[in-house]
């Protein structure tokens, strides 16, 4: 079967495919709006509301600790549930913030926790593909983030239409809802945690010919140069609006379809990215949209026409097809002795690029102005690839073992 069909018939996979549209839908559709909520509603100044994403240097820590602690449950779902929750409640005391501090505290204690909810799912996930022998696993792991990525889609949309009809503290409200609510879909199901090595009590007469790889500075490695390719997502967003409104005289509707149609363009291309990271190890697919990252971040540096934005979003969007698609696996691969910790240190980092990218991004104005930052986002991003590739080359995933031991099984 397809990867979706195998996704849609199976009942785990399913209530995580759904859980994780969920969760995309509640993320994005506040997102864009949370600048706004701190300007108007709380008083803040645009800068001070700038400073609130730096609360995402927390996420990789507490993605961490909350890593190592799920390698340790029997059962990941129950510390997802937590997280899912955590958040829910941590959404609505940020409906109901009335000083400008709160929010700062709100997200750092609450919201970096329910961050880690989705790592958890992943990792839950590769625990139950495991546990059944299914190969091609990267395949289905890349379907799930479909999920994610589809929710991105229409949040955005969502979000706006709401918060114009009922107002930005319901929409945090709503947000809280879906943020708890992601782990409806589940139910009460468990998934035991499954560990890679010499054997399981699921199959003890077969030894997965997966390297122990005691060491995690290979999986550090492979999230150090996610960061470099990934921080320059977050000068696109908080810059190139304003370039395009400022400097081009772009119209609001233009603007909106440049910015929309990378998640459109990311989502057709993610099955894409899977398909080749079965033909060729899935860090090196990881590393080809880097490439077309530093690419993408070039054309803007370089656009003086809306069109050349466009074609900019097209290549970005293959960035974000292969290591949203992809990333989470080679974490994976990298460290399978700890697949919650590999898993929620990936997604933390996807949190910690963002800070990144908005502090580069505000030093980088200052000093090149538009469009000009973007050469310093393609700088980090080449420094990314060429990381990606040395990791690979020093620190290859053994992906294909697991697969051929299955094969091995079965005949």
């Amino acid at each position: 079967m397809s990867p979706m069909r195998t996704v849609l018939s199976t009942p785990f996979l399913r209530a995580a495919f759904l859980a994780l549209f969920l969760s995309g839908i509640g993320v994005s559709a506040t997102t864009p709006q949370l600048t706004l909520f701190l300007v108007d509603d709380l008083g803040a100044s645009v800068p001070v509301a700038g400073l609130y994403y730096l609360v995402n240097f927390i996420a990789p820590f507490v993605g961490y600790w909350l890593g190592g602690l799920s390698d340790r449950q029997p059962d990941r779902l129950r510390l997802y549930r937590i997280c899912a929750l955590v958040g829910g409640l941590g959404w609505v005391a940020m409906a109901l913030a009335t000083q400008i501090w709160m929010p700062f505290v709100i997200a750092a204690v609450a919201l970096s926790v329910s961050g880690g909810s989705m790592g958890q799912l992943f990792a839950a996930a590769r625990d139950d593909l495991t546990r059944r022998r299914v190969p091609n696993a990267d395949r289905l792991i890349a379907t799930l983030r479909m999920a994610f990525t589809a929710g991105w889609i229409l949040g955005p949309v969502l979000g706006s239409w709401f918060g114009a009809q009922f107002g930005l503290r319901p929409l945090l409200l709503a947000t809280a809802v879906l943020t708890a609510g992601q782990i409806v879909p589940l139910g009460r199901m468990r998934v035991p945690r499954h560990d890679l090595g010499a054997g399981s009590a699921a199959a003890p007469e077969i030894s997965f010919p997966i390297a122990a790889r005691s060491s995690r500075i290979p999986l550090f490695a492979f999230v150090g140069c996610c960061v470099l390719v990934m921080n320059g997502d977050t000068i696109k967003f908080a810059y190139l609006p304003l370039y395009m409104a400022n400097q081009l005289g772009v119209s609001d509707t233009v603007r909106g379809a440049v910015i929309a149609i990378q998640p459109l363009v990311e989502f057709a291309l993610m099955p894409v990215f899977a398909w080749l990271a079965g033909r060729i190890p899935a860090i090196r697919v990881v590393a080809l949209g880097a490439a077309f990252g530093v690419a993408a971040n070039l054309v803007y540096a370089t656009s003086d026409h809306v069109l050349g934005l466009f074609v900019g979003q097209v290549l970005m969007s293959a960035l974000w097809a292969a290591i949203a698609g992809l990333g989470v696996t080679v974490a994976q691969q990298l460290y399978p002795e700890g697949v919650g910790l590999a898993s929620s240190v990936f997604m933390g980092s996807i949190m910690f690029a963002g800070g990144l990218g908005g502090a580069i991004g505000g030093l980088g104005t200052a000093l090149l102005g538009l469009p000009h930052v973007f050469f310093v986002a393609a700088g980090f991003g080449l420094l990314g690839t060429v990381g990606l590739l040395l990791t690979d080359r020093r620190y290859r995933p053994s992906e294909r073992a697991f697969d051929v031991a299955l094969t091995e099984a079965r005949s």
